[in-house]
């Protein structure tokens, strides 16, 4: 009991009332923040201009707070202004001066403004703090917690001085309520609100909500002060049954005819196949009015629409209209994604091999690359090998239909090549292809002419040049300035097959058959090539010359095959002419020996011609030019011991023991060193053209040799095939030559001429090789001691046109629909950019010339690489289709404005300022409101709009507003004007509240009024020093 009874094992709970609660916590942290915003104390800054809020520039900063586990944020709205400095706030200061969200309340510059946050419509804030729940799905419901909220911002305030409005946000934020509070020195404005979904019937006008605010501000004056009233009616039209959307819509059945301008062959489509405009917004304003001048109750109102000061007109845009060209690329873009091949999609490959035709194929290309003296085959059998490839491909879909259907096919081909719709007496003279092309009755796929039994040749080449002039750039053909786009973004030019081919594609995927229908057309489009580049015919729409490495890779690929369709082709008619000429030779001999008729003579002289041209056809000799090893070397060997004859007798000994070989012409008056003939040209081989792929192959090669002396050396050496040809050539042309005459030829600068006087006074000229050119191992010393004499028709090729028509082809095969697509894209922007400008060019639209700049320039740098970024190419398709929606709207309004029926001129250029207003301007006012040209035809959209609600005729023109409308509303006739959509009221006075003797404070009240929308927002100010 001692132990129990000793006080010192009692235990005391003791409270610390010095330790912070969470809300003083919260408070804290409110004023903390307010603080690091440097929002403490009072601010000043030059009064608001007239339509600021819409022009200048809003800003935020935010902020996370937590009330215990409840998290808020906290955000500063506030428009950017320079802030006057503290001199000039001396000067401009008054005693007791009101803050600045207090002075805002009474301002009548920014009323109603077209695009700002709501807190600014209704209050005319320029500056406010909001804090809100966190997370969207939270809300400050109860009205314990908003009680606590507002406590808690009061207290900041006080402790902070700040004199920026605080707004809490309560009630779930789909309603958008706000409650605040706003403090300055002896001043304190509450920011109170009430929504509701009905409108009362005794708020329903004027007279109404005048009655609430007198009763609110509670002013024990009288008279009362006077109350300033703005207000704005806002009517919508919807119904724009009267007016025809202009876009026409494409015509399906009408697309292999190729005359329909949405869908023709080589054109996009553009234009918005629903009305880009949605409604029209006309909002009638009555910006400065006092109380007894106006009346506005149940029985009567003096607010009519036709007769207010101001209108201004808003637009309101349909949202993601459908738009051809958007959809074009759209689907296009989406086959970058895809990774089906062609094998899957249209069953097993054309090209695979199949028993015995498997075996001819193999057969076939293994002749192709024996380097034996047998007979190859002859070119037709490779013609054959496409056409049977052709044959497994279509017997293979016949179990399910093909994507594209025969005649779209054709159309298409054709149009890719138009070289192919010759005219039938050139197809008809051409039989060498007869045994191994089925006519177009026989195959589906042949293209040929409208004749079924005109098989497909295409034209000469002139003729191919004359008729289609497809070519771009370097083939005579002036350029468009649009065409140096394809340079930044690195496609094609508008006028080549690449180009056409993307165009193509884009349609075939949207209209026939999607990703099936693009592998479909890319096979037909790879076998063509085969049969071009076995019969010598070139292909069509791509310029002459080595690929440009400023178009896309695709494109350049092409080119290399023109380009070694074009040497074959070369060495084809040259083997031709000397066969003809050989032939020639032969039969004038036999003329001589016997007694022949001329008539007979023409028929041999046709025959053996044709068999030998179809000799030099099958002969090995298709892919080796030179001659064999054993006669290089005894050719050379013979040469070059004349050449050291020479040397041993000083120069002096016949140099002619070989006849010169390959001479172009001579050069100038130059003459050879030792033996002082004239110096000659020779013909040389053409370097090798390279695609970007083979160049960047090559660098790698190179680089991964290092920076070795050895290294260096086989970098050196592998670079100087080109230099070793034209040395060769030159040794051949210009017998008994040396290293300086071929340096003087090749590279000027390197042999260095001096002039000096000789033993008889004389002044010659004497010239030796520079330094670099006797820097011991050098590799143009090396390379002259290698080359021989040996002509460049007889040298093996620098260039081996088979084998690289051969990798063209074999990467062509191996392109799956998807890599088809990237390679196409850059095309296909451009394409569309073109249309972009080509239809902006038509309506004159600054804000679409601003966009497509940012495209040219958010373009150029992303497509220069072979791998742009998906998500950046998604940006810039998103930019055209905005576009294309601007330049629909723009159409969309000027055919319901009636533009072009517009007659008078003032009149038209009006409309045509106002149409571009809209589409610039979140709201645009309109010149002389309802009595001016554009408020005429305003009023009789609404007024065509009403007719059609009602029921009512709308063959009479309706009558024109004037002053004989007023007052329509009184007299119990129906008025031809639709009744409002929404009522926007703001009053506004300054008055003592609480007291009499209290400093007069602003007050004011927002109001609008919708169908299923009432809502106030009051700002009440009270003196807290005098109450």
């Amino acid at each position: 009991m001692a132990a129990d009874s000793d006080p010192e094992s009692e235990v005391f709970e003791i409270t610390d009332f010095t330790t912070a609660s969470e809300w003083e916590r919260f408070v804290s942290r409110i004023e903390e923040v307010l603080n690091n915003w440097k929002l403490i104390g009072s601010t000043a800054r030059d009064p608001l201009e007239k339509g600021e809020f819409t022009s200048g520039v809003w800003e935020e900063k935010s902020d996370e707070i937590s009330f215990a586990d409840y998290k808020f944020s906290i955000t500063h709205h506030y428009l950017k202004q320079e802030y006057l400095t503290d001199k000039e706030i001396k000067e401009e200061s008054e005693e007791d001066a009101l803050p600045e969200a207090m002075q805002d309340l009474l301002s009548m510059s920014n009323d109603f403004p077209p695009r700002a946050h709501c807190l600014v419509r209704w209050y005319g804030l320029r500056e406010f703090v909001i804090i809100a729940p966190a997370a969207s799905n939270d809300a400050v419901i109860s009205e314990s917690k908003c009680n606590l909220l507002l406590s808690s911002i009061s207290i900041a305030l006080g402790n902070t001085g700040c004199q920026v409005t605080l707004f809490v946000q309560i009630q779930q934020k789909s309603r958008r309520m706000y409650v605040g509070a706003c403090e300055g020195p002896g001043v304190r404005t509450d920011f109170e609100m009430v929504h509701l979904r009905k409108v009362p019937n005794q708020y329903h006008h004027l007279s109404g909500l005048l009655d609430i605010f007198k009763s609110k501000i509670g002013c024990p004056l009288t008279p009362l002060p006077p109350i300033s009233v703005a207000i704005r009616f806002t009517y919508v039209l919807q119904d724009w049954q009267q007016y025809s959307w202009p876009q026409q819509p494409p015509d399906f059945d009408a697309l292999v005819g190729g005359e329909v301008g949405g869908l023709e062959f080589g054109k996009l489509p553009f234009g918005a196949c629903e009305d880009p405009i949605s409604e029209l917004h006309l909002a009638t304003t009555w910006p400065h009015l006092t109380e007894g001048i106006i009346v506005d109750n149940d029985v009567y109102s003096d607010l009519d629409a036709v007769q207010a000061p101001q209108w201004s007109v808003r637009v309101r845009k349909a949202d993601n209209p459908q738009c051809l060209l958007g959809d074009f690329l759209t689907e296009f873009f989406k086959l970058c994604r895809r990774k089906e091949s062609t094998d899957e999609l249209l069953g097993r490959s054309a090209f695979e091999d199949e028993t015995k035709e498997s075996t001819d194929i193999s057969q076939a290309l293994q002749k192709l690359t024996e380097p034996t003296t047998v007979h190859m085959p002859r070119l037709s059998t490779m013609s054959n090998m496409v056409h049977s490839a052709r044959k497994r491909m279509h017997r293979h879909r016949r179990v399910e239909e093909s994507p594209i259907s025969n005649e779209v096919l054709n159309s298409i081909l054709i149009f890719l090549f138009p070289d192919a719709a010759g005219d039938v007496s050139n197809a008809k003279r051409s039989t060498s292809r007869g045994s191994n092309i089925a006519t177009f009755e026989e195959e589906s796929y042949m293209w040929t002419s409208l004749d079924k039994d005109t098989i497909y040749c295409p034209p000469l080449i002139g003729q191919r040049a004359v008729k289609s002039q497809l070519h771009c750039c370097g083939s005579g053909v002036t350029c468009r300035p649009d065409q140096s786009l394809y340079c930044q973004f690195k496609s094609a030019p508008s006028d080549s097959l690449t180009y056409k081919l993307s165009l193509c594609l884009c349609m075939v995927n949207f209209y026939h058959g999607g990703m099936r229908g693009v592998a479909h057309l890319w096979q037909e489009f790879v076998l063509e090539m085969r049969y071009r580049l076995e019969n010598n015919y070139l292909v069509p729409g791509l310029a002459t010359g080595a690929p440009d490495l400023k178009c896309c890779l695709l494109h350049q690929k092409l080119q290399m095959l023109n380009c070694c369709i074009e040497r074959k082709k070369a060495r084809d008619d040259g083997r031709k002419q000397t066969a003809e000429n050989a032939l020639g030779d032969s039969m004038e001999r036999k003329v001589s020996n016997s007694k022949v008729t001329p008539e007979c003579l023409n028929n041999k002289g046709e025959t053996s011609q044709q068999k030998s041209w179809d000799s030099w056809s099958d002969s090995e000799d298709e892919f080796f030019e030179c001659l064999s090893d054993t006669e290089e070397l005894q050719d050379g060997d013979m040469k070059e011991e004349a050449a050291k004859g020479e040397e041993k007798d000083g120069g002096k000994k016949d140099t002619h023991k070989w006849r010169p070989e390959g001479r172009l012409h001579q050069h100038g008056n130059l003459t050879l060193i030792r033996t002082g003939d004239p110096l000659y040209i020779p013909v040389t081989q053409e370097p090798a053209p390279m695609t970007e792929d083979l160049l960047e192959e090559q660098s790698e090669v190179l680089a991964k040799l290092g920076t070795s002396a050895e290294g260096a050396h086989l970098r050196a050496r592998m670079q100087s095939a080109c230099l070793l040809s034209d040395m060769e050539s030159f040794k051949a042309a210009n017998p008994g030559c040396c290293l300086e005459d071929f340096v003087r030829w090749y590279s000027p600068r390197d042999y260095i001429e001096e002039e000096f006087t000789d033993e008889t006074g004389d002044k010659v000229l004497r010239g030796e090789l520079s330094a670099r050119m006797k820097i011991p191992g050098n590799m143009w010393v090396e390379a002259w001691e290698t080359a021989k004499s040996i002509p460049a028709r007889r040298q093996r090729r620098l260039f081996d046109d088979t084998r690289e028509a051969e990798k063209v082809l074999h990467y062509l095969v191996g392109l799956k629909p998807a890599d088809l697509t990237r390679h196409l894209l850059p095309c296909i922007l451009h394409a569309a950019l073109l249309k972009v400008k080509e239809e902006e060019s038509m309506e004159d639209i600054p804000s679409v010339r601003k966009i497509i700049q940012q495209i040219i320039a958010h373009a150029s740098k992303l497509l220069r690489y072979s791998n742009p970024d998906i998500k950046k190419l998604e940006e810039i398709i998103g930019q055209i289709i905005a576009s294309e929606a601007i330049i629909a709207r723009s159409r969309s309004l000027q055919a319901k404005f009636g533009i072009q029926k517009c007659e008078k001129e003032e009149e038209r250029e009006e409309l045509e300022r106002f149409v571009s207003q809209l589409l610039e301007q979140p709201e645009v006012p309109v010149i002389g409101a309802g009595r001016g040209p554009t408020g005429s035809i305003i009023y009789k959209l609404f007024v065509n709009a009403q007719r059609t609600a009602t029921l009512t005729p709308i063959d009479d023109e309706p009558r024109k507003p004037d002053s004989s409308d007023e007052h329509r509303s009184s007299s119990g006739t129906v008025s031809e004007f639709p009744p409002p959509t929404g009522r926007e009221i703001i009053l506004r006075t300054s008055a003592p509240r609480p007291a009499p003797y209290s400093k007069s404070l602003p007050q004011r009240m927002y109001c609008v009024m919708l169908k299923d929308d009432f809502r106030l927002a009051g700002a009440f100010s009270s003196d807290t020093s005098f109450f």
